[in-house]
């Protein structure tokens, strides 16, 4: 292993995460926050993308469900967020079950076109149920969990209720982050790569392909829904273009640029995406031409995503010291 290898990058991530508070600026700690759900959300489509083969065109219809399952539970029946989060992750996992089992029996364009098809009847019931979702309105003000006791903490007892609750995030994001990065390391997650290279030959040699993809369908639905519970809390509300079909490219181009199939890929595509975003949008209104005209030229310098790159240069470097 090279000393790079031995860096415990995640550990000094984590930690240089949870310093941006103490810089004093708002809008670091807005950015950041944003930045840890998303790349959460990120890492879950690419649980399908990256290590399973299957292209999901409708990731947002659970991020939105869990967005609205801890946001209803917290704010209309008073349930607090320690139940209401992973009751969100939960929610959007038996939402996915249910999508999922007609959609593995899918393969390619079709099994992403009914994706598609499923998440736009979730977001058209969260714009048309007013009585529980709000209807186009949505549901804003939704409460922060009481972090009170952040307060008492000596090192976190200056800081604002935002940045408490962006060190919770960070926290529960890092948690979820682990998990994940285990299952991947599993022999289900080694099965999953093997389904994505060469489904067929799985399927010779005795595996269950249907029921492996289920089960990852399921799996990052369930982590796209406690994202989408993190999200609503952040947004101070929870509204219907969260599983609408534009959150769903958004976090897929995060998954592509960052590089798809690399665990940590997503993250780094989310960070870019959002910190270019925000760039671009303060200096002109056309933002969408000039992010889009980035894109099209950081995928084609990058065909293997940022960290895709970086992984070949690393090669590249390891060969020529061999030589």
């Amino acid at each position: 292993m090279s000393a790079l290898g031995r860096i415990p990058w995640g550990g000094l991530t984590l930690l240089a995460a949870l310093c941006v508070p103490a810089l004093g600026s708002r809008f670091y700690t807005f950015v950041a926050t944003d930045v840890a759900i998303l790349a959460l959300f990120a890492v879950s489509l690419n649980l399908l993308l990256g290590y399973t083969g299957l292209v999901s065109f409708g990731h947002a219809a659970y991020f939105g469900i869990g967005a609205y399952g801890c946001g209803i539970l917290m704010k209309k029946l008073g349930v607090s967020f320690v139940l209401a989060f992973p009751a969100g992750g939960a929610l959007a996992g038996l939402l996915a079950l249910v999508f999922g089992f007609f959609c593995v029996r899918l393969t390619k364009i079709y099994f992403a076109m009914l994706t598609l098809a499923f998440a736009q009847i979730v977001w058209a019931i969260c714009f048309k149920w007013n009585d529980v979702t709000g209807g186009e309105q949505g549901m804003p003000e939704i409460p922060y969990p009481d972090l009170a006791w952040m307060g008492r903490l000596p090192l976190l007892a200056d800081w604002r209720t935002s940045d408490h609750f962006y060190v919770l995030t960070v926290v529960l994001v890092a948690a979820c982050l682990a998990v994940l990065r285990r299952i991947v390391g599993s022999p289900f997650g080694r099965m999953l790569t093997t389904i994505r290279e060469n489904p067929e030959r799985a399927e010779f040699i005795g595996v269950n392909v249907r029921r492996y993809e289920l089960l990852a369908f399921v799996i990052a639905g369930v982590f796209a829904g406690l994202a989408g519970a993190l999200f609503g809390i952040y947004n101070r509300g929870v509204f219907p273009d969260f599983a609408y079909w534009p959150k769903s490219s958004e976090v897929l181009i995060m998954t592509i640029l960052g590089g798809m199939g690399y665990f940590y890929g997503p993250v780094v595509g989310a960070l870019v995406l959002l910190v270019l975003n925000q760039q671009i949008t303060s200096y002109t209104e056309y933002w969408p031409v000039v992010l889009g005209t980035i894109l099209i030229v950081l995928l084609f310098a990058f065909p293997g995503g940022l960290v895709g790159a970086l992984h070949a240069a690393a090669l590249r470097l390891a060969r020529r010291r061999r030589a």
